[in-house]
């Protein structure tokens, strides 16, 4: 075959994908603002509008699977994955704080890896709800949040693999982080009660 034929095919091949690539950073970046969209309503307390942009990006997320089911070079990309991690990241708060179970990667629709890093970023949006729960002086339900936190992170760190299959280890450092500061947090939250507790006693006893 010519050179030239050669080179057609491929071209036909490559614009074919090129289209593609083009229409799946289209829809990762309306599954991101649609996760994020959902999170910022979750911490207003608008949970029925976290619920409806939870559904448009879960349709997104479907959307971008099947599109991309023949190439999983564009799949496993990076802007797929991060995608996938900001709907996993929404969806599980989301069912944190409806008392739900917390949704598979199965039932997401998103490979195990990208759910895995997005249950890291999920710690930090606990801590996000924890202190907004702090700062309204619920220091019961923000201790609970602490505690699933833990909990979530317990489990997070029995992973150990390397990074050229899933980068979890940031992520496990990264909750960490957040997990120590939390408790801080909350150490001196509780301190802070009981002094006040003490010092209304004292009050009340002159």
């Amino acid at each position: 075959m010519e050179i030239e034929a050669i080179i057609e095919s491929v071209r036909k091949v490559l614009d074919e994908k090129d289209s593609l690539r083009e229409e799946a950073l289209k829809v990762t970046r309306e599954i991101v603002r649609l996760s994020g969209d959902a999170v910022k309503a979750v911490h207003r307390n608008d949970l029925n509008l976290a619920e409806e942009r939870l559904s448009e990006a879960g349709k997104r997320v479907n959307l971008l699977r099947e599109t991309l089911k023949n190439h999983p070079d564009l799949y496993y990309s990076g802007y797929v994955q991060t995608a996938h991690q900001e709907f996993v990241e929404a969806s599980l708060l989301l069912s944190y704080v409806r008392g739900r179970p917390y949704p598979t990667p199965g039932e997401l629709g998103v490979p195990e890896a990208d759910y895995v890093l997005g249950v890291g970023d999920f710690i930090g949006e606990l801590r996000r709800y924890f202190l907004h729960r702090l700062l309204e002086g619920d220091l019961d339900t923000a201790e609970t949040v602490y505690r699933e936190m833990e909990r979530v992170y317990n489990a997070l760190i029995t992973l150990e693999y390397p990074k050229g299959l899933v980068n979890v280890r940031q992520k496990q450092d990264q909750a960490r982080y957040a997990l120590e500061r939390t408790l801080e947090d909350l150490t001196r939250a509780k301190l802070n009660r009981s002094l006040e507790e003490k010092l209304e006693k004292a009050l009340k006893n002159d």
